[in-house]
C-alpha cells in the first residue's frame, strides 16, 4: 500500500465512547501530518464543520477508519464502492463480528498501518440485480447478504430459486437469504444457516421459516449465478441489502445474485484469527 497521506473517518451516531475517542483520534492523525476526510457524525463529535457525505469520505484516501458496529462498517463498505482502500474497523457497537478491533487496539493498529505492517483480510462482496420486465432497474453491492422478505403482515411468500440452469426449489417461506461467507454469521446464522470460513469460495441460500421443514440452507459455489423469482403480489415482498438499503418488489420481479468483482480489504488484529472471533463473540467454550 502507498504511504498513508489521507485518512477517512466514519463514525456511528450516538456512541458514548466516540465523544472522547474521535477528538483524540483526529488530533493523533493530524499531528502526523495526515489529511482528514470525515463524515458529518465524526465532525460533530470533534466540533468541526467540515463533514462530508459518507459516500464522499473514501475519495482519495489510503485508509478509512470506521468507529462503530458492524452496521456502520457495512455502510462504509458500500461507500468505498469496490476501491482497494483498506478499512480499519473499531468496535463501538454490540456483537461486532467484523469490527473486531477494540478501542485499546486502535492506536497500536494505526502505528502498524502507517509502517505498512498491518494484516489485511479480503472479503468478497455480492452483486445483485433487480430485474423487472426483462430490464435491470436496480443494482446493489452487499458485503453480508441480500434478503427477500415479507413487506407487511402477510401470508408466506412463494419464491422460485434457480442456481445456474438448475431449478432448486419453490420456497413457501417468510423469505430467502443469499449470504456471503462474511454474512454467514449475520442474519443467515439466525435463520439456521451454517458458519462459513471467510476464505471459502461459496454462497449460502437460507430460507427464513420455511413451510416445508426439510427446506434447509444450501451452499453453492461462488461462481454460481443465483436467480430468485418473486411470486408474491406487488408490494408484498421487499428486497434488502445488508439490512440497510433496498426497495419494494413486484410480482414476477427477478433478483440475480452473483459474486462481485469487488472485495473489501479489512485490517485485522495481528493475533486474532477467525475462530478466536467466534469464541469471543459467540461465547464458545475455551480450552
Amino acid at each position: 500500500m502507498d504511504s498513508i497521506r489521507t485518512v477517512g473517518v466514519i463514525s456511528k451516531p450516538d456512541a458514548r465512547e466516540a465523544r472522547t475517542l474521535v477528538p483524540a483520534l483526529l488530533t493523533w492523525l493530524e499531528a502526523r501530518g495526515i489529511t482528514l476526510r470525515v463524515d458529518p457524525v465524526t465532525a460533530a463529535y470533534a466540533g468541526r464543520s467540515d463533514g462530508l457525505s459518507r459516500d464522499d469520505v473514501p475519495e482519495g484516501c489510503q485508509l478509512v477508519i470506521v468507529l462503530g458496529g458492524d452496521g456502520t462498517l457495512l455502510s462504509a463498505a458500500r461507500a468505498i464502492g469496490g476501491k482497494e482502500t483498506p478499512l480499519l474497523a473499531v468496535n463501538l457497537g454490540g456483537l461486532g463480528f467484523l469490527t473486531a478491533i477494540s478501542t485499546d487496539e486502535l492506536f497500536p493498529e494505526l502505528e502498524r498501518a502507517l509502517h505498512n505492517e498491518h494484516r489485511i483480510a479480503k472479503r468478497r462482496m455480492l452483486s445483485c440485480e433487480l430485474q423487472r420486465g426483462g430490464e435491470v432497474i436496480s443494482h446493489y453491492e452487499a458485503l453480508n447478504d441480500i434478503v427477500i422478505t415479507k413487506a407487511h403482515i402477510a401470508r408466506m411468500m412463494d419464491l422460485v430459486c434457480n442456481v445456474d440452469a438448475h431449478f432448486v426449489c419453490r420456497y413457501k417461506a417468510d423469505g430467502l437469504i443469499v449470504a456471503t461467507p462474511t454474512g454467514s454469521t449475520a442474519y443467515s446464522l439466525s435463520a439456521g444457516g451454517p458458519i462459513v470460513f471467510p476464505s471459502v469460495g461459496a454462497l449460502c441460500i437460507t430460507p427464513i421459516c420455511p413451510h416445508t421443514l426439510t427446506n434447509r440452507p444450501v451452499i453453492v459455489s461462488d461462481s454460481s449465478v443465483i436467480q430468485i423469482l418473486n411470486l408474491a403480489a406487488d408490494g408484498d415482498a421487499y428486497l434488502t441489502i445488508d439490512g440497510q438499503v433496498g426497495e419494494p418488489m413486484k410480482e414476477q420481479d427477478r433478483v440475480i445474485c452473483r459474486s462481485s468483482r469487488h472485495s473489501l480489504s479489512l485490517i485485522r488484529p495481528p493475533r486474532m484469527l477467525f475462530f478466536d472471533v467466534l469464541r469471543q463473540k459467540l461465547k464458545w467454550g475455551e480450552r
